[in-house]
């Protein structure tokens, strides 16, 4: 790519392919206004001074559930057996080492490396907010801050999903009390959350480069009391624009499900439908495990499911009925969690495949519903993004076609072959993140290891 122009510049771009709305077109001229807005998509013959996109131009990808801070444990979690408790007494070992310049080191690199593999935008799932021990901090919000600065170094969009978190687990007796690797997670009540969220606020980017949103950890970590608040909560926070996106974590295991019927007499789906929290503003993350009415309750109130089968299949959770709940009416969106691998294109790939795998069928997605769901923005608040259309962010992802695994496939299909590694240039709002393969900050290689290395020191 000729260029890497930053933003408020016009410019034209040439795409040899693009994966506009209707589909694979050859030859696609992209305008982008000084707004980073597309102002023109046309099928067009290249012109002088249009800058030229080999390979397959695509609107760039949503990493709808992220955990920047578990990307420290990517090859940490596999001894001892490397079952799910190995996993989390490790995630709590580096929860224990960070403060407001380890997080900004550790997200900046693990932002970075989502850049590269084509995401423009994130939506963190933020529960590390106060000091070990859980004092907050003199800013309550340095840690969220340490995100938002992360993100705006990596050139990535971000939704900050400030996320409740107020008890340590739930068995039939009920909610019990955070333990001590937890205390930094939680918050007095609802309430004290929301004073927090709204110092956030005052924060947003007018250009749409931070927002702000809601998640509650899971109805293992939060009451059915202190969910039904949020329903007073969430529109106060909204204000005069649109409600917030609300995140939580559903049914990841049988575990949950199990703990949640033998307290609420109810799944998780039904419970967050009486708490009033079930519309078209929830993401249910994972979804793994649900009931024939789950999936009705999801369809009907046009929920989204956030879907990351690396980590699902890295924590042998399971494989989620995705193809179910997208007939049943719910949308599907795609996340990276835990980073056992970043890489939205696989994450595309998984979803056909564990389908595959589930059902002995293939074609249980069409590629075209298979970039859809990597490119679910109004998930994380951004309905506008995600797709190569006009008035849309200016916010695009080039696959390469000449690589040893895109070689001589369709254009049209190459989701089912490229991997991150094939991603050469990415634009977010009109400005250069990614060209030719390298990202705007360097080698994110050593980013990432200079911030994950002293975090296991004394391992």
């Amino acid at each position: 790519m000729s260029g890497t122009a930053a933003r408020g510049v016009r410019r034209t771009l040439w795409c040899e392919h693009a994966l506009l709305p209707e589909g694979h077109r050859r030859g696609v001229r992209l305008g982008i206004d000084a707004a980073g807005r597309l102002d023109r998509v046309e099928v067009a013959r290249r012109q002088d001074g249009d800058e030229i996109l080999p390979g397959v131009t695509l609107p760039g990808l949503a990493n709808t559930h992220s955990h920047a801070f578990h990307r420290a444990l990517r090859g940490r979690t596999h001894d001892a057996g490397g079952t799910f408790w190995t996993w989390r007494e490790r995630m709590y070992h580096v929860a224990a080492r960070l403060d407001p310049d380890a997080y900004l080191a550790l997200a900046r690199a693990a932002y970075a490396e989502m850049a590269l593999a084509g995401v423009t935008a994130v939506g963190e799932f933020h529960y590390v907010h106060h000091a070990p021990g859980g004092t907050p901090y003199a800013d309550p919000n340095a840690m969220g801050r340490a995100l938002e600065q992360a993100a705006a170094e990596a050139g990535v969009r971000l939704t900050l999903l400030d996320t409740l978190y107020l008890a340590g687990g739930l068995d039939a007796g009920g909610h019990l009390p955070p333990a001590p690797e937890q205390r930094r997670f939680t918050d007095r009540d609802a309430d004290a959350w929301a004073q927090r969220v709204r110092a956030l606020q005052e924060r947003e980017d007018p250009q749409g480069d931070m927002l702000v949103g809601a998640a509650a950890h899971s109805v293992r970590a939060v009451p059915l009391d202190q969910l039904g608040r949020l329903t007073t909560l969430l529109p106060e926070l909204g204000g005069d624009g649109p409600r917030l996106p609300l995140h939580v974590h559903v049914s990841e295991q049988p575990a949950e499900n199990a703990a949640c019927l033998a307290h609420h007499r109810r799944t998780p789906v039904r419970l967050l439908a009486d708490a009033g929290l079930l519309d078209e503003h929830l993401t249910a993350v994972h979804a793994t495990h649900l009931t024939t009415q789950d999936l009705h309750l999801l369809g009907e109130a046009r929920a989204w499911a956030s879907f990351c089968p690396t980590t699902e299949r890295d924590l042998a959770d399971g494989i989620g009925p995705a193809r179910a709940l997208r007939e049943a009416g719910a949308r599907l969106c795609l996340g990276s969690d835990q980073h056992a691998v970043i890489d939205l294109v696989e994450e595309a790939r998984a979803l056909e495949m564990h389908e595959r795998l589930a059902s002995g069928e293939r074609g249980r997605f069409t590629p075209a519903q298979l970039l859809e769901a990597a490119t679910g923005h109004g998930s994380i608040g951004r309905p506008d993004a995600g797709r190569l259309a006009v008035g849309a962010p200016a916010d695009l992802a080039v696959l390469s076609l000449d690589t040893v695994r895109t070689a001589g496939s369709d254009p049209a299909q190459i989701l089912l072959t490229a991997t991150a590694a094939d991603v050469t240039t990415v634009i977010r709002g009109g400005e250069t993140i990614v060209a030719a393969g390298r990202h705007r900050l360097g080698d994110v290689a050593r980013l990432l290891q200079d911030a994950i290395s002293p975090l296991w020191e004394d391992a």
